[in-house]
């Protein structure tokens, strides 16, 4: 079946919903439809062996429960049974709720967990009084072929997908929160995969785990991956999802595919790390676009502040409205050790977590960490419109801990953006698609590291810079005059004095020439004293500078003002910044790019790094864009003016045809 087919069959199913018009809220239409999807698919999947699980129920009914359910789960051929002789389609039309809720309680335990998550006997009751449950019933029991001969686990995740972003439009949630599409999934597993055939040999075991696991589609995206390299690789899932109702897909997903369920956890991964002691060979994820951590603020904060690197922030945390990088400090965290064969990891993320925040700031210590532990192979650059609830660009991070001699203190930007084909339609935000061919390209330039316009690779320390204080002189001039003795008023240290101590300060100053410029501050402090001292006035520090302030403009040409042990003051209004590349010399730089400017300038040498002490703050930032950009020269001018002859030709047309 291909994926039209797939958009059928979720249509096909969501048009049940017109049943519920009128009686349900539209933001409840996906609360029914799904939880009636999952159980009609694990129907289907138990239904050619579930004869023997009804007689080995009966053959096994004394026995105590734990004994009785093992050997119900090895007669039905799965992680899961039902031990009901009812179904969807036989369930009476005068007690459908009781009969249908007698039917889920009969699964095993994991598989009643997964409708708990959804409240279903809930929904049951209302579709009951609203005397639609029958009707329900009959259309998934009798119309809908779910079964593994019909659609595969992975179309039956495109139909998940397909349902969920049909009950998020409809009731104006976010469908991209939930899952990615399987292009962009595909995407980057076959990324993360390339050069793992040695790796994935016959009766090995891997682990796979995705902290942001929606409905599990990269998941089995990576199981399916694996298995098409090596069907003799055991292939372990974990993950964790804070949705309910995705995670009962996931795990319904899990089961029917003979995956240990309780690798799932439901939860917060940033608040909640419910697998805090595993580690991974491969993760995969796609944590949300631009959502803020404020619920998990608490416990974010507290680990990076009492764990440090012994826990999962050490190196920093972003700013608190975006937490994208917290998951790929997350994902670090669950590396493996390099003796042990190490990690890999594939995330897709927006474009903030490769340039937002300057040097010391949160994502620029992550970015240094990242890069200084030489952690990053390659960032990949996505088409826009790929997602169904946002158009941004995105980028695809692959990170390992032990890189191949070649990959080793270097970093691979591949440019994806025009690799893509148009939907016919679009679904949502999503235009555009990835087809088999484009995936093929990228991963050929990943493999092979090639250099080409669209293939470019960096030493590590060329996205690393210095970030340092450039200072100059403060030159000020003085001067008595009206217009300034009148800014005294403004100044706010001057307010607290009473009104006649103020008007004898004004007295007082108006003594001094006028008409006379002071050049220099110290001369004019030193007749300023003078009228403050014969007018018998005294003023705090504070307040003498806050005169000196009403009474001062900043001259390029006056001299440069010293404090009492005669070092240069810095004019704080001049202060500038410069972004020094961590491959050139600070010195060399400073001399061959600013002195030139600014001849009196100087570096401020007490800006350190904490690191490494030396001199300007180390930020790093990966400026994808600007590596790719291609100049297009202007048109020529000739052609310009001949085009705006044109116009100004046709707008005196137009004048002379209304004033005809």
């Amino acid at each position: 079946m291909n994926t039209e087919n797939y958009s059928q069959t979720a249509s096909f199913i969501w048009s049940v919903a017109d049943l519920l018009r009128g009686h349900f809220k539209q933001s409840q239409y996906g609360r029914v439809i799904l939880p009636f999807t999952l159980l009609r698919r694990l129907e289907c999947v138990l239904a050619p062996n579930k004869q023997k699980v009804l007689e080995a129920a009966q053959q096994h009914q004394n026995k105590p429960d734990t004994t009785r359910e093992v050997l119900l789960l090895k007669a039905s051929g799965h992680q899961f049974f039902n031990a009901s002789p009812l179904s969807l389609a036989t369930l009476s039309d005068t007690q459908t709720a009781e009969d249908l809720i007698s039917y889920v309680q009969s699964f095993s335990q994991s598989a009643r967990e997964i409708f708990e998550h959804f409240n279903f006997e809930e929904f049951v009751l209302k579709l009951a009084e609203a005397d639609l449950l029958y009707q329900v019933t009959q259309q998934f029991g009798t119309k809908i072929d779910l079964s593994t001969d019909s659609i595969s686990n992975y179309g039956m995740g495109l139909i998940f997908e397909e349902l969920i972003r049909k009950f998020a439009e409809s009731s104006n949630e976010t469908a991209g929160e939930h899952f990615t599409p399987r292009d962009c999934v595909h995407a980057a597993t076959s990324l993360l995969m390339t050069g793992q055939e040695e790796v994935l040999s016959p009766n090995s075991i891997i682990t796979i785990y995705d902290p942001t696991a929606g409905t599990g589609g990269f998941l089995s995206e990576a199981e399916e991956y694996v298995q098409s390299i090596s069907d003799q690789v055991t292939v372990r899932l974990f993950g964790q999802e804070l949705n309910p109702e995705s995670y009962a897909i996931c795990m319904a997903d899990m089961m029917i595919k003979g995956q240990q369920v309780e690798n799932i956890k439901l939860g917060n991964t940033l608040s909640s790390d419910q697998l805090g002691h595993e580690r991974f060979k491969y993760m995969l994820s796609n944590p949300p676009f631009g959502v803020d951590w404020k619920g998990s603020q608490r416990v974010v904060n507290d680990e990076h502040n009492n764990k440090g690197f012994d826990g999962r922030f050490g190196p920093g945390l972003p700013r608190v409205s975006d937490g994208s990088l917290l998951f790929l400090l997350h994902l670090v965290s669950k590396m493996r050790d390099p003796r042990e064969g190490g990690s890999r990891i594939g995330i897709v993320l927006n474009g903030s977590p490769l340039f937002t925040g300057s040097a010391g700031s949160g994502e620029s210590e992550i970015r240094r960490y990242l890069l200084q532990n030489d952690l990053v192979e390659a960032i990949v650059a996505l088409p826009t419109d790929m997602f169904f609830n946002t158009g941004i660009s995105t980028y695809i991070w692959i990170l390992s801990n032990d890189k191949k001699p070649e990959r080793k203190g270097k970093l691979q930007l591949i440019d994806g953006s025009e690799a893509f084909a148009k939907m016919r339609k679009s679904l949502g935000s999503k235009r555009k698609y990835l087809t088999e061919e484009n995936i093929n390209e990228l991963v050929r330039l990943y493999g092979t590291m090639e250099e080409t316009q669209n293939s470019k690779v960096f030493p590590n320390e060329a996205f690393g810079y210095r970030r340092i204080t450039i200072e100059r002189p403060l030159r000020l001039n003085f001067q008595a005059s009206e217009a300034r003795i009148a800014r005294l008023d403004d100044e706010k240290t001057l307010q607290k004095l009473n009104t006649e101590v103020l008007d004898q300060l004004k007295l007082a100053i108006q003594h001094i020439d006028a008409d006379t410029l002071f050049t220099n501050r110290d001369d004019f402090i030193k007749a300023l004293n003078a009228q403050l001292k014969a007018s018998g006035i005294k003023f705090t520090a504070a307040q003498l500078k806050a005169v000196l302030n009403a009474l001062s403009e900043r001259d390029s040409d006056a001299d440069i003002c010293t404090d009492k042990k005669g070092n240069v003051e810095a004019d704080t209004s001049l202060r500038d910044y410069e972004n020094v590349p961590l491959t050139e010399n600070i010195d060399d730089y400073f001399t061959r790019e600013v002195k030139p400017h600014v001849p009196d300038a100087w570096i401020d040498e007490s800006k350190r790094d904490e690191q490494d002490g030396e001199v300007g703050l180390v930020g790093f930032e990966i400026p994808f864009n600007r590596h790719f950009y291609v100049f297009e020269p202007p048109r020529p001018l000739e052609e310009i003016d001949a085009d705006l002859k044109l116009c100004t030709d046709k707008i005196k047309q137009m004048i002379e045809e209304l004033s005809a």
